[in-house]
């Protein structure tokens, strides 16, 4: 028979673990990275801030400015390969996408996590993602839109309005393609 205070030692580490792992900040903890719970919050024209300026280099190593897509609505998301939301998400991106690219809307990624641009590639390539993603593993890319969200949150869906100003923000996984396409629509139809 177990002496007692081993056996009371053993429960108290079994219960420490699992109050650990029970434990999140912010949202909801998954392997290391918080999501936020997809929650549609959009900002009024006149509530808008600056245009936000990011630039970075592709997946593919190509350069990509988001200053370049000034007219455009544009939708940026966050991600990376091994995000679980991420990629139960990603086929209603590429379905919007599709459906959005002849409304002078474009979609750009920024894969955050990834060890290679490899890697982000494998992952654009098993959902067949035709929009460019950065490669911004660093966090660079990320402090450009720090005034809206939090830099910890994957995945994220921001939509900027044509003058590259945070219109909308999905923290967390889109609720559905339907809830994307209804809020990239009303900001497309605004007057610029």
């Amino acid at each position: 028979m177990p002496h007692p205070r081993a056996l009371l030692g053993a429960l108290l580490a079994v219960a420490l673990v699992t109050l650990t792992a029970c434990t999140s900040v912010g949202g909801t903890n998954s392997g290391g990275y918080i999501t936020g719970d997809g929650a549609v919050v959009q900002y009024d024209p006149e509530d808008r801030t600056e245009a936000v300026e990011f630039a970075g280099e592709t997946l593919q190593g190509e350069d990509l400015d988001l200053a370049d897509l000034r007219g455009d609505v544009v939708v940026v998301n966050t991600w990376w390969s091994g995000c679980p939301p991420c990629r139960t998400e990603m086929p209603m991106l590429v379905e919007a996408e599709k459906e959005l690219a002849k409304d002078g809307v474009s979609f750009v990624g920024i894969n955050i996590r990834d060890n290679s641009p490899a890697q982000g590639q494998a992952f654009e390539r098993s959902f067949g993602v035709d929009y460019p993603s950065v490669y911004a593993v660093d966090g660079e890319a990320l402090l450009a839109f720090s005034h809206v969200t939090n830099l910890r949150s994957v995945p994220t869906t921001i939509v900027l309005d044509r003058e590259g100003r945070v219109a909308a923000l999905i923290s967390g996984p889109i609720p559905g393609k339907v809830t994307l396409t209804d809020v990239v629509e009303e900001i497309a139809a605004e007057e610029a």
